[in-house]
């Protein structure tokens, strides 16, 4: 069936490239090349003195002679997809391809819109630990750390030729500061008292406190995306909560990347390289080499697979450790970032099973530590990553420099599999096990829950399906069911979830603060009212205060440590947010079209293409041929 099903995405594919581009057929000539083919052939073996069937994997390199298109005379077809990389969408499906506003909640910008048309200040670059300038060009504080500067690079101009400056800086800051209710702008009131012009390229911040993370945290790429600035010119008279920023006509969106929008669809997102993009006259870097960029949508992992064996896909999003083997077998071209396992990629945003603790009974802490007892970690790393990943020992990504406070505390109230302790919490709070449906009831009411799962995701799709299935053979009726995207998001912020497979603990890369931090109850709204931060709605104000305090130190400081062990052993007692697994990506990259593409022997910067450092990546990639 999946082969079929590769052999109809491939015509269909060539079919589409065609009927696109026209164009007559190309000069053939013969010439002799090497070929290297993966074969799997069934053979007859004899195990334990009986004879078997099994599949034998083989690599052959033969020396043919094939038909091939003379230089200069390529079809338009193959000559534009030559020019052309072509990503997989991470979102899958965008529901309103119209929008380009990005402070607009809930808005997507993952389908190209902040990986090659809006530039950030700057980039956290993880293989090398620096934060990279790219719009901005330095950053500054005062002792407190509670005055910053930005300096912006000179000659930056908008799409629409107009110079970027310190006004549009101060324009972005002050719109958010107006309106509380666009993305992103709870963090500017939170820490932003008041913005002033130093100069036309430099914008001071005074703060409403020390915050030696600002721009760490509110400027560079360090997960996904950032805050970036809009040309106050075109947004001035606009209201930002209604505004779409799209009219084609008037070449909008406008902002400072080196592509420009094409063309727009639910499925499919095109790009043209802007050939007057402001970097290379300003001496920042050179254009791009490819010419045209496309985010596009398969839907199922085994479409997306079919896709890339075809060449139809130059970058694909998470896939199965299965399904990437299956890829390299059809094409060879295709490489993750590393060679062997466990090939993935280790991703900053560990996965957990995250509660929403406005709904009984999973706003009693024992009962949450029952749900954490039932959950085998290492059955889902088997089953859910086969084997591709490790469990979770906190909230935090296993990463080097955040290791060390969590080896100063014991994990054990997270890691311990106990499903008889689990049933014995249960009981004690009054449930009695129905035999003859096997789920626990209390007054009548059986214990259910639900979890709720990203459409497009199938990472988060895998591990709630393990765990359902845990939590069933202790007598809770679990289940659990897709949403679609932006539903999903929406349902959390709003507080319309029992329980969700997600991720929205990520933030600390470099130190503690920044995932403890999503977990502070400065952030409580009521049910219904949109969320910043904290959409478990968690209230602690004992640990919130120890975050607080970390908040306001340097990195590094050694008093970090005894308030990070206090405030971890109130989170543990309570237990607002289950972790459960590393989230170990494996992201392929197909070599038949662009090279250059990062992995562990080319670590020039990490390798998420649905993130905004994508900007990166494009500009490093080679044409293959």
């Amino acid at each position: 069936m999946k082969q079929k099903l590769w052999l109809i995405l491939s015509l269909a594919v060539a079919l589409t490239i065609l009927a696109a581009c026209g164009g007559g057929a190309p000069e053939v000539i013969t010439e002799t090349v090497e070929v290297t083919r993966v074969i799997t052939e069934t053979v007859t073996e004899v195990i334990e003195g009986e004879e078997v069937q099994v599949e034998v994997t083989r690599v052959v390199t033969e020396t043919i002679v094939e038909e091939v298109e003379a230089e200069g005379s390529l079809s338009e077809g193959e000559a534009l997809r030559r020019k052309t990389v072509i990503f997989d969408i991470g979102g899958g499906r965008v529901a309103n391809p119209e929008s380009w506003n990005p402070y607009i909640p809930g808005a997507v910008e993952d389908m190209g819109f902040h990986q090659a048309v809006m530039e950030p200040l700057f980039i956290l670059n993880y293989e090398s630990g620096e934060i990279m300038p790219w719009l901005g060009e330095s950053y500054d504080q005062n002792e407190a750390g509670d005055v910053w500067t930005i300096t912006l690079r000179e000659g930056i101009k908008w799409s629409d030729g107009e110079v970027m400056d310190a006004d549009d800086v101060i324009f972005t800051i002050n719109m958010l500061l107006e309106n509380p209710d666009l993305d992103m702008a709870g963090d500017m009131v939170t820490w932003v008292e008041s913005v002033e012009k130093v100069d036309d390229l430099t914008t001071q911040f005074n703060l409403t406190g020390p915050n030696p993370r600002f721009v760490l945290d509110h400027f560079a790429v360090k997960i996904y995306g950032r805050l970036n600035i809009v040309p106050e010119h075109i947004w001035a008279d606009k209201d930002p909560l209604t505004f779409t920023n799209y009219d084609p006509d008037q070449g909008w969106p406008v902002f400072t990347g080196p592509y420009l929008l094409e063309s727009v669809s639910e499925t499919e997102f095109v790009y043209t390289r802007d050939d007057d993009w402001w970097g290379v006259d300003a001496g920042f870097q050179d254009l791009p080499a490819p010419e045209r960029l496309v985010w596009t949508t398969f839907g199922t992992e085994d479409t997306k697979v079919a896709a890339m064996a075809s060449d139809g896909l130059d970058s694909l999003m998470d896939i199965s450790l299965g399904a990437f083997f299956a890829l390299q077998q059809r094409n060879p071209n295709t490489i993750a970032y590393y060679n062997d396992l466990p090939y993935a990629w280790p991703d900053p945003c560990a996965r957990n099973i995250e509660l929403n603790l406005t709904v009984e009974p999973w706003n009693d802490p024992d009962m949450r530590k029952a749900l954490n007892y039932a959950i085998d970690r290492d059955e889902v790393v088997a089953i859910a990553y086969e084997g591709a990943t490790v469990a979770s020992e906190f909230f935090f990504p296993a990463y080097s420099a955040l290791d060390p406070y969590v080896s100063l505390i014991d994990t054990s109230p997270i890691t311990t599999f106990d499903p008889e302790q689990a049933k014995a919490i249960i009981e004690s709070k009054g449930y009695v096990l129905n035999d003859g449906t096997g789920y626990y009831e209390k007054d009548g009411v059986e214990l259910a829950i639900n979890i709720q799962t990203p459409e497009p995701l199938i990472e988060n799709q895998k591990i709630a399906q393990v765990v359902v299935e845990q939590w069933q053979r202790i007598g809770i009726n679990a289940s659990a069911g897709n949403v679609a995207y932006g539903t999903f998001w929406d349902n959390f912020f709003n507080g319309n979830y029992d329980a969700r497979s997600g991720w929205q603990t990520c933030g600390s890369i470099n130190e503690p603060w920044a995932s403890m931090d999503t977990l502070n109850d400065d952030y409580v709204v009521p049910v219904g009212e949109r969320a910043s931060k904290n959409a478990w709605r968690w209230e602690n104000a004992e640990y919130s205060e120890l975050v607080d305090q970390i908040g306001v130190l340097p990195l590094g400081d050694p008093q970090i440590n005894d308030l990070f062990v206090q405030a971890a052993e109130i989170y543990m007692d309570e237990l607002p947010v289950i972790p459960v697994t590393q989230a170990k990506k494996i992201i392929p990259f197909n070599t038949t079209y662009w090279t250059n593409w990062p992995s562990s022997d080319n670590p020039y910067i990490h390798p998420p293409t649905w993130w905004q450092s994508t900007h990166v990546i494009i500009h490093n990639l080679e044409p293959a041929q």
